[in-house]
């Protein structure tokens, strides 16, 4: 365990310098209670969501480019292990930029289910 964990280490700071390259765009600071927001402030939160996804998918798309180079770089020194090394790290890296993703998009659509039943309720 203790020599998987050194490899781990090893192959993050050999890949230190790659991933500066990718900015990790950063979530929306606050998405509005549903319960008690105003239209433009749901509205507000929906432009950010949405420019956040898109600041993500840049992001993927980079950390795919950044593994894809160094692949080319490393080419024919590349063993099979630093291979799979460097592909563990890419997956971890892309999961869990999606997993954040998805957080922020579940709980701005839970907001907006609140906000259209709230105002649907008035309506009544």
């Amino acid at each position: 365990m203790r020599s998987l964990q050194f490899v781990a280490v090893a192959a993050l700071l050999a890949a230190g310098p790659v991933h500066a390259a990718c900015t990790y765009p950063k979530a929306p600071d606050r998405i509005p209670d549903g319960s008690t927001a105003t239209r433009e402030e749901m509205l507000a939160a929906q432009k950010a969501v949405k420019a956040y996804n898109e600041e993500m998918n840049t992001y993927l798309e980079c950390l795919k480019s950044e593994y894809e180079d160094m692949l080319a770089r490393e080419g024919a020194n590349l063993t099979e292990e630093r291979k799979q090394d460097l592909e563990r790290m890419q997956v971890q890296r892309h999961n869990a930029a999606i997993d954040e993703l998805q957080s922020v998009a579940d709980r701005f659509n839970e907001q907006v289910r609140v906000f259209k039943a709230r105002n649907d309720n008035k309506k009544k």
